[in-house]
């Protein structure tokens, strides 16, 4: 089953890091990526720009607008994320659960993908 696992970064936290401990979580992020791709549990993952890189679009009454940045105010931001293979949830939790960022208030959001037709 895959699962995506969103990584959303605590914007305060990481902002107190000096520039070595940001590059050693990265570091060792790196390492653990390495791991799973070599054990086949990894099928994809990204870093992503920070949030003022952002463009959020939106449709109301048949409009659509365009807006830089992120919509709302929120402690944590969107980091990246990796699409993992696992037998079931036990094994994404095992894996999820030595992600280094975790250490700097890194929150792990995971959902399985859907394997059928999205309907209600």
């Amino acid at each position: 089953m895959r699962y995506l696992m969103l990584i959303n970064i605590h914007t305060a936290r990481w902002a107190e890091l000096s520039s070595a401990e940001r590059n050693q979580i990265h570091a060792d992020c790196g390492v653990w990526n390495e791991e799973l791709v070599r054990a086949g549990k990894s099928v994809d993952g990204v870093a992503l720009q920070p949030p003022s890189t952002a463009t959020t679009l939106r449709e109301e009454n048949g409009k659509v607008t365009i807006t830089d940045g992120p919509f709302a105010e929120t402690k944590e931001v969107l980091g990246g994320f990796a699409v993992l293979e696992c037998v079931d949830l036990d094994e994404v939790l095992a894996i999820a659960k030595r992600f280094p960022g975790l250490r700097v208030g890194t929150a792990l959001e995971l959902r399985p993908f859907m394997t059928g037709p999205c309907v209600d």
